[in-house]
């Protein structure tokens, strides 16, 4: 019996490893701008700047990291990714007040702007990761539309961008055209493979 099991289990394994949305490993980035590294006053650009936010940010993404899982599971975007936005956004919430931030206009840990979305849930809350993930899907589903010739990765990258400036926004391979900084895929990406490597 378990042999005829084994290796549909290996498949199922594979195909969770990555999913329909791909693998944040295998997703090219050059990480943060110097402009936005500027923001932790860091002396360093790039990857390295990325993971050095990120690091600052680990232990107050910790307290979230049960909710962070428990979405990546039940829709299958991957936990890392959605911590690495949760970062970039509001630095695991450390820059919100009352749970908000960009001058009232956006809500949350992942920052649902309030004039695109009816915005649900408490700031910190399952119900709130919950919405922001699903908008990331719907931008990967766009993405993949406008763009079907596009790798499952190359897709997933436009999508982070897409979460960022919108859809209409992403114009070519180079995501970030258009985007805040123009490094917000690129930061995030990176972030999310440092998560990725302790435990998301």
């Amino acid at each position: 019996m378990f042999s005829e099991i084994f290796p549909f289990v290996l498949l199922l394994c594979s195909v969770s490893a990555s999913g329909r949305f791909g693998d944040i490993n295998k997703v090219q980035t050059s990480g943060a701008s110097c402009r936005t590294a500027k923001q932790d006053k860091l002396t360093i650009c790039g990857v390295q700047a990325s993971e050095t936010m990120a690091q600052t940010d680990l232990t107050r993404m910790n307290r979230y990291k049960s909710i962070i899982q428990s979405v990546s599971q039940k829709k299958g975007m991957d936990a890392a990714l959605i911590a690495g936005i949760i970062s970039r956004e509001s630095r695991a919430g450390n820059v919100l007040v009352n749970g908000w931030g960009d001058h009232g206009n956006a809500f949350g840990l992942m920052q649902v702007d309030k004039r695109f979305h009816t915005v649900t849930g408490a700031w910190n809350s399952e119900e709130h990761v919950t919405q922001g993930t699903d908008i990331l899907i719907g931008m990967f589903d766009s993405i993949r539309r406008k763009f079907p010739t596009w790798s499952t990765e190359q897709h997933l990258k436009g999508a982070i961008a897409a979460y960022n400036a919108g859809p209409g926004n992403v114009i070519s391979l180079d995501v970030d055209t258009r985007t805040t900084g123009k490094d917000y895929a690129n930061d995030v990406v990176a972030r999310a493979k440092f998560y990725k490597k302790r435990g998301y």
